[in-house]
């Protein structure tokens, strides 16, 4: 892979679908009453979030995305990958905190580290903390 190359995780489309649909759902509650209009935000802040939340690997870094905002953190700050009990990745920092990487499970790792260019982890010797 080049360095231009970016991975990108996301989190299942169902979940867009899930919001379209509930939208469309709550379209009628929204139009009986003017204060019921509030309603509608809820399904679009669900959609807008399962579009743009992720994590995007390239070979500088990490970016972690959620519906407002992002978070970069660079291949030198992360001491370790692993997963908690649950399948999620979590990035352990130099400043020791731990990171969940947004969309991203276990099984995943391997394709992770694939970008970064350096050898891949053992599946079977992953963290599980």
């Amino acid at each position: 892979m080049s360095s231009s190359d970016t991975l990108r995780f996301r989190h299942n489309q169902a979940l867009l679908v899930a919001a379209v649909v509930a939208f469309l759902g709550a379209l009628p509650l929204a139009a009986a009453r003017w204060y019921l209009l509030p309603v509608l935000l809820v399904p679009l802040l669900l959609g807008g979030w399962a579009w743009r939340a992720g994590t995007d690997v390239t070979a500088q870094g990490l970016c972690l995305r959620a519906l407002a905002g992002q978070y970069r953190i660079r291949w030198d700050q992360i001491v370790e990958l692993g997963a908690d009990p649950a399948g999620r990745a979590v990035a352990r920092l130099t400043d020791g905190r731990a990171v969940t990487l947004p969309a991203v499970r276990r099984d995943d790792l391997p394709r992770l580290v694939a970008v970064t260019e350096r050898p891949a982890p053992d599946p079977a010797g992953l963290s599980t903390q």
